[in-house]
């Protein structure tokens, strides 16, 4: 199956409530704002310690999803220990048989892969691929952002999470962040990003896009740049999380349970200018590593 050059769903969309449903009456007007997930009607259930799992997919395919959920959900408590308590009633998925049947129930963006409408994520298995679950458990972060840690992130933040942890190599029922699996999005596009090692001409071709930009939410236009942005996003947290054996992690750790503000990535983390140039070295090791591994095992693409 044919991958698609953009990612699940926008930062417009990543937290976004389900509108309520209007029920009028006599008097008085009366309105529900809880949100409801959309199930197919012919969905299976499955429920595990901590979700619960509507499936249009085979039982297989269900309990596959499920399993790597549960550890996504491992890994971001054991990640955030003292920041985040676990959640305290199921979360719920919504998986569709594949991605035509995803397509037709699509409520985001007509390119997404899946996405986060709150209460549930959706997605669609992945058969075929090497990695059939890496949409969902993007989507599952951002679940777990909003309804289990309760933090409102600014786009680099709530994605760069998403991505870190959605990208992770997940291997006999045990998911290690910041391990990055090459099968995942946007892994997949690091060897095209095409960067010189000049910061200031990457900076003027739209091949690199500032820090200060990318955490305070202005640049280029993310619909031209999607590829671009998910890449800036997930490098930027791998970095924080693992730069010089980790010397930012517990910072960024506190910055997430503040918001992620600009001033507070300042008083925590460091100058801005001053981050950029090791984050974009960072960036171009792990492009070089990506390039060695895909001339290794021969992949094109």
């Amino acid at each position: 199956m044919k991958r698609r050059t953009v990612l699940v769903a926008t930062s417009l969309a990543l937290v976004a409530s389900v509108a309520g449903v209007v029920a009028w009456k006599a008097a008085p007007t009366k309105r529900n704002s809880a949100p409801r997930a959309s199930i197919p009607e012919d969905a299976s259930l499955l429920q595990t310690a901590h979700y619960r799992v509507h499936s249009t997919a085979t039982p297989a395919q269900t309990r596959e999803i499920a399993a790597a959920a549960e550890s996504l959900h491992a890994a971001y408590l054991s990640l955030f220990a003292g920041h985040v308590a676990p959640s305290t009633t199921p979360l719920i998925l919504v998986l569709y048989r594949d991605a035509d049947e995803f397509a037709r129930n699509n409520r985001s963006r007509p390119w997404a892969e899946a996405y986060y409408l709150r209460p549930a994520c959706y997605a669609y298995y992945g058969s075929g691929n090497a990695n059939p679950y890496h949409w969902m458990l993007h989507e599952a972060v951002h679940q777990l952002n909003t309804e289990v840690a309760g933090w409102r992130l600014p786009a680099w933040a709530n994605e760069g999470i998403a991505g870190y942890l959605g990208a992770s190599w997940l291997e006999e029922g045990v998911l290690t962040p910041g391990r990055s699996d090459p099968d995942t999005y946007p892994i997949w596009w690091l060897s095209r990003m095409k960067l010189t090692g000049s910061l200031d001409a990457d900076v003027a071709a739209v091949r690199f896009i500032p820090l200060r930009e990318l955490v305070e939410g202005r640049g280029p236009g993310i619909d031209q740049h999607v590829n671009l942005y998910y890449l800036h996003y997930w490098s930027l947290s791998h970095f924080l999380f693992h730069h010089e054996d980790g010397t930012y992690a517990d910072a960024y750790k506190q910055l997430l349970a503040l918001g992620a503000a600009t001033p507070d990535f300042e008083r925590l983390i460091g100058p801005i200018e001053e981050i950029e140039k090791a984050w974009y070295a960072y960036l171009l090791g792990a492009i070089a590593k990506m390039q060695a591994y895909e001339a290794e095992h021969g992949i094109v693409r």
